[in-house]
């Protein structure tokens, strides 16, 4: 199992104002190729930014993610940071041995991922998520 840093996300009341902060004073690009939110579960204002090999998530809060989905974590309340991986389920099996609760959002904010959320020691919020189907470990950066 391989596990790689894939972005961070940071929540707001405003997402197009740090998205163009992130762009004009930090030089992120943003971009194009945004991943493909489904609105049926989180409907606020999503931008994707990159340095071309980590990306940076800007979401707007949503307090009530955890309530509508059925999960204890809630990731847009404050953001996390979020990791791949080429095997979630062996990922999984590591959170079970070590009695680390999570919460599996499935693919509750895209149809081409699935999430599951935790937190670490001090109440970070972490994702691991893999790619439904065939991803190439390492690429962190390239969807």
């Amino acid at each position: 199992m391989k596990l790689w840093l894939h972005h961070i996300n940071v929540v707001s009341h405003d997402v197009e104002e740090l998205q163009n902060f992130y762009s004009d004073v930090l030089g992120l690009r943003r971009q194009t190729d945004d991943i493909p939110v489904r609105n049926d579960g989180y409907s606020a204002p999503v931008a994707f930014l990159s340095d071309g090999s980590v990306q940076m998530h800007l979401a707007g809060r949503d307090l009530d993610l955890g309530f509508r989905s059925g999960n204890a974590i809630n990731p847009v309340e404050r953001g996390h940071i979020a990791f791949r991986t080429d095997d979630l389920a062996a990922f999984r099996k590591l959170l079970d041995d070590k009695g680390i609760s999570y919460s599996d959002y499935g693919g509750v904010a895209t149809d081409s991922w699935h999430q599951i959320f935790f937190h670490d020691p001090v109440g970070n919020v972490i994702e691991v998520h893999e790619v439904k189907g065939e991803i190439q470990p390492g690429e962190a950066g390239h969807d």
